[in-house]
């Protein structure tokens, strides 16, 4: 696999986003470390950083495994070295992409609200896990936080820091539960989760291109709409990742009282990895 990269920190803080590649490059790992509204350090960047680095080195040791499981022993090992509770730890969303080549295939793994976008021949095939995202969208503070934003409140009012506090309550109700309809999973020091992930797997020759992105890099197409698909795809081509999240972040900082697209911030932490299969296939 041929990858080019592009991060960017939404601002204030360091990014808590990684993307991490392996030494031959048949594998790459794109999370986004959960924020905290409280932490003075924030642990997301530390828990994406180490388990990023563990699920290489449990593909290094074991290349055969079923994303799945690899995730699981890199949740299990971080978990265990570093005494991390469930419901305590610091989480974060992960992706994964691993090339095959003796198989001439390509598996993905996704899990939470970092996707894997392919281009086939016939289109687009984008692999998501909506379960996040479903249970925002039942909360009653949602509509409240695009009224106040909408209305020109703006994310440094009492108000917004207010609904974005009970949104992440009613987020952490249904973290990693099983057995609750209402459950989403996330990488956390909850090892069952990773066997949660949304998963799949395509033949080399029926893929042109491939992106692995966290949230905030999806934003240009959904909801901004600064691209289709289709154009995405080509401006990772003609631009680069790094102009493309660099765009991104320029029209959020147009937008810096989210009156147009309200949403939690003013600029989100962004990671975006381009793939390219080139004369290898």
């Amino acid at each position: 696999m041929q990858i080019t990269t592009g991060e960017l920190s939404g601002g204030g803080r360091p990014s808590e986003d990684r993307i991490l590649v392996n030494t031959d490059s048949t594998l790459v790992v794109v999370l986004d470390g959960v924020s905290t509204l409280t932490d003075e350090t924030p642990r997301g960047a530390w828990y994406a950083q180490t388990l990023g680095e563990e699920i290489l080195s449990v593909h290094e040791r074991a290349r055969h495994l079923d994303l799945r499981d690899t995730l699981h022993e890199a949740l299990t090992t971080v978990a265990g070295e570093h005494d991390l509770v469930p419901g305590a730890s610091p989480a974060a969303t992960v992706a994964i992409v691993r090339h095959r080549p003796h198989d001439h295939m390509v598996d993905a793994l996704v899990l939470c609200d970092t996707p894997v976008a392919v281009e086939q021949h016939d289109g687009f095939d984008v692999l998501r896990d909506e379960r996040l995202e479903a249970l925002v969208r039942l909360s009653p503070d949602r509509p409240v936080m695009f009224d106040q934003l909408h209305a020109g409140q703006g994310f440094r009012s009492s108000g917004h820091r207010q609904v974005v506090r009970r949104l992440r309550d009613h987020q952490m109700q249904h973290i990693n539960r099983p057995g609750d309809p209402l459950t989403y999973w996330v990488a956390e020091a909850t090892p069952q989760a990773a066997h949660q992930a949304v998963v799949r797997s395509w033949p080399v020759s029926d893929i042109k291109r491939m992106w692995v992105m966290t949230d905030g890099a999806l934003a240009g197409i959904e909801p901004y709409g600064l691209w289709t698909w289709e154009a995405f795809a080509d401006a990772c081509t003609t631009l680069g990742p790094q102009q493309v999240v660099e765009t991104i972040d320029a029209y959020e900082r147009n937008d810096a009282d989210g009156i147009k697209h309200p949403r939690y911030k003013i600029a989100d932490d962004k990671a975006l990895a381009c793939i390219d299969f080139g004369p290898q296939r």
